[in-house]
This record gives C-alpha cells, structure tokens and sequence, in this order.
C-alpha cells in the first residue's frame, strides 16, 4: 500500500463492496466483511511454528477477529484497511474481457479475497490474505464468501502439498461462522449428474492464505493491457511499478539488485522460467492438476497459487481432469503446455518495457524461446527420479506408460511400491485395480527387469531406494477421505 498506487476512484474508508469498473492504480483499499459469530475451526501448528507464533494465539479473542475479517481489533502499522487487486484473464492465450460485468475487464480481480497484512518474519516477507473475507468491487455480484467445504480443501492442500516439497502458498488459520450461510449449488447423494443439480445451504468460512505476494501472471497481463491501449497517461508507469514490485517481493535474494533495470528484466524472466517448469514438474510428480491453470491462476512467483478446481490423480490417467468445467486443455499431462501459455503472456505482458534496448530484448526473446525445452528438460529429470534412475529413458518410459494405463493402476501406491526395488510385479500388483492377464503380467515382469538392471548399474540400490522414496509419496490425497472431514465439520466436529 505504500510503494504501490491506489485506485484513484477509491473511497479512503474501504467501504467499496459493490461491483464496479476499476480503470487504474493498483490496488483498491477495501473492508473485509466479518464473519458472523466466527468460531475457530483450525490452524497449521507446522506453519505458525515456522513464522515463530505461539498456538495459543490463533484462540486469542482479537487476533481471531482479525483474521475472521473484523479489522478494528487491528492496530499500528497494521491498518483498519485491507486491499483486493484486479487482474486480467487469458485462457491458453487468449484474451478475455466477458467475464467481467462490464465487458471491458475493467471489473475482474479478488471477487473475494482481501489482504490485510504484509510483514517480514525471520528475514522472509509474507502476505496474509483473508479468501471469503466479502464483497469488492471486482464481486461480480456475488457474496464474497467462501464456505467451509472448499475452505477445508484449500487449507489442507497448501500444507500437504508444502509437506510434499511443492512449492505453494500456506494456511495460516480458518475460522468459520456459527451463524451465517450461503446458498451454493450442489450435487444431491448418489448424484450421476455431471452438473450440480441441487442447491445447499453451506455454513461461510474465512481461511487466511499466506505467500511472499499473490502476484499473478493475470496481473501484469491487466497492466500491460491498459498500457498497450494506452487507457491513461500512467499506465506504462504502471505496468513498470508493478514489474518492480514482483522483483522485490518474491526475486529480491536471486537477482542483482546493482543490475540495470533492463538486465534485471531478462533475470527475471530466466528465474520464472526455472520456477513455473520446475513447479509443474513438481505437480506431475505428485498426481496434482491444477484443473483451472488460466493466467490470472498462476503465480508469478513460481508456486501453486489458486486451490479453486484441483485435484490428486488416483487411477493413473494422463487425461485426469478433477473439474467437470475444465474439459482436456487443463488435464493432468497437459498442464506443461498450460503453463507455457502462461509464460508466454507473462512474456508478451513484460515485453513493452524494454522497447528501447534492442540487446535485452533479444535476450528476454530467447529466454521465452527456451520455454518448451527447459519444461521438457525438468520433466524428464522427474521421470528419472521418480524411476530411480540416473537419465531419462525414453524406451522404457514410453512402455511403462503403456502398462499403468492398460493395469489400472494407483499413480501413488505403483510408484511408492516400485520404490523397494521388487524383483517380481507380485509385489507391484497390490495397486492394480484391475486383474491382468498372464500376456500383460509377462509384458510387466519384462519391463521391471529390463528397469532393475538399470537401476542395479547406476549404484548402490539401498540409497536408490531412499532417495525413490523422497521422490516417490507414502500418502496420496484421497477425495474419500476429504470429504468426510469436511461433512463433518460442516456438523460441528472439527477433529
């Protein structure tokens, strides 16, 4: 809020809870809306220990009002203020302005999700914000709210998945009303429906998220957009303000800070580069899809952003799509080329900034260039770690995919499994789900040899192991274990 420029057009209260066009500034100052009676639900222990914060606190009467969105329990430096930014959409590319009201992108940004702290602790910066904390101006008329049950989902993923050494933003704390509910649609039991066919009363929660910023692709994607149109007179500066703030929140400690602004651009798009592909071969690793990779999705900072539509790939299939809206641009295997996308519009968003050096220009070109070889490369380094092997192996990849989709098979268990080293797929086969035939069980006991003299070669096969098992999860996120943990809270039982 100090470096970075107001909506113009802002009321100086933060009572601007309708939608409405915002045309410039960064930021608008806005209220969070308080939960109702909120009740505490939970809190990351790992998380707050980190940050160097007692447990005790996340019971304490006015630090629950904070985060449950009252900000008068605040005081200095902190404001009675928090602040929700607009962002542009692009879809694989391609510009989209109809999902604002107005038609113009002028009103789609943080429908719901306002920050309302920033500070550094132990030498790290976190941003701290409320999802469902209200109504801003980029609502689109909607409520504002977030309910418990996506709450749970979110607040659970971003600490498996940091557990899991992905890189993500984090759950601070979710608290939940006693009191206020919100109408969503729903599926009703047993439902074969693929669209919601009912609708549920559901009870609002405020879960806090924290990250070094919530910079989005989509962001400087808004920026360069009004400076292409040239919508005001500062919006280059704008875009250039903005592209400066990311360098200092989430590059600051990779990038030299004595470098001309234009080399510090090129930095830049090398280190994204580096993070988005090593990120997404992080998520493939796992079994995550991100069922919703859009730009205004994807952080700038190189981490996974928005736990909207997501999901865990259990029966291994490449075409996995957690989100019955997301259709197969945004399946598990075509994540990479998602995210190149999206490089590519944080590239075209930079770009204007260097206009007047040719020499860096050029550089920043051919570190865009680079994109689909140096995705290619970070998968590959997975599908070798994951094998336990020293190199990517294209043969015998391509005939493992080939047996996992025809066997069924459980993307964790198979890979955790293959983590003992087995000299038999007897031992593989307890994450088949369906029975083989013996012709497919001696294709399988061919490959797992052809594969264990592999391995046998490259080293020591205890140490294999270990490391396989670092690579490889234990535990897998089960749907049938979320929901019940947040059917059960939606009752009142928060265990």
């Amino acid at each position: 809020m100090d470096t970075l420029n107001a909506d113009p057009d802002a009321t100086g209260d933060g009572d601007d809870h309708r939608p409405r066009q915002v045309v410039s500034g960064h930021f608008v100052p806005v209220t969070p809306t308080p939960l109702a009676e909120p009740e505490y639900v939970t809190h990351s222990s790992t998380f707050f220990k980190e940050l160097g914060l007692s447990d005790e606190l996340a019971l304490n009467e006015k630090f629950r009002h904070v985060f449950s969105g009252d900000l008068s329990a605040a005081h200095g430096p902190m404001r009675q203020v928090g602040w929700a930014t607009g962002y542009a959409l692009s879809i694989y590319g391609t510009e989209y302005t109809q999902q604002c009201p107005f038609g113009t992108g002028n009103g789609y940004g943080d429908g719901r999700a306002i920050s309302v702290f920033e500070g550094i602790i132990n030498g790290q910066r976190w941003e701290m914000q409320l999802k469902g904390g209200g109504p801003t101006p980029y609502c689109r008329g909607a409520d504002g709210r977030a309910v418990l049950r996506s709450s749970v989902r979110e607040f659970l993923a971003q600490e498996y998945m940091q557990a899991l050494g992905v890189p993500t933003s984090r759950s601070l704390t979710l608290y939940v009303s006693k009191s206020e509910t919100v109408t969503r649609p729903w599926y009703s039991q047993d439902s074969h429906s693929i669209d919601p066919d009912i609708l549920v009363d559901n009870p609002v929660a405020i879960s806090t998220r924290v990250a070094p910023s919530f910079l989005r692709v989509g962001q400087l994607e808004l920026f360069a957009r009004r400076a292409r149109s040239d919508a005001h007179p500062r919006a280059l500066e704008e875009l250039r303000m903005i592209v400066s703030h990311l360098i200092e929140r989430e590059y600051k400690s990779d990038i030299d800070q004595t470098l001309s602004f234009a080399d510090q651009l090129v930095e830049l798009a090398k280190l994204f580069r580096q993070r988005l592909t090593t990120l997404v071969a992080n998520w493939l690793r796992v079994g995550y899809c991100q069922g919703n990779f859009n730009s205004d999705n994807c952080a700038a900072g190189g981490f996974t952003l928005d736990y909207g539509p997501f999901g865990f790939c259990e029966i291994f299939d490449p075409w996995f799509q957690p989100w019955t809206g997301g259709g197969k641009h945004f399946s598990f295997f075509n994540q990479p080329v998602a995210a190149e996308a999206n490089y590519h519009m944080f590239w075209q968003s930079v770009r204007p900034l260097l206009a007047e050096d040719a020499e860096s220009l050029e550089h920043f070109d051919q570190v865009c260039h680079g994109f689909a070889e140096a995705m290619q490369g970070q998968i590959q380094t997975m599908w070798a770690a994951k094998l336990g092997l020293p190199e990517f192996n294209p043969e015998l990849f391509k005939e493992l995919m080939q047996l996992i989709t025809q066997s069924e098979v459980d993307y964790t268990i198979f890979f955790r499994e293959l983590s003992h080293i087995p000299d038999d797929i007897s031992v593989l086969k307890k994450s088949f789900y369906s029975k083989t035939s013996q012709q497919l069980d001696e294709q399988w006991q061919s490959w797992l040899k052809s594969w264990r003299d592999l391995v046998i070669n490259a080293g020591n096969s205890t140490e294999i192991s270990t490391k396989m098992k670092q690579t490889n999860p234990k535990y897998a996120w089960r749907e049938w274990l979320i929901v019940p943990a947040y059917q059960q809270a939606m009752q009142g039982d928060y265990t």
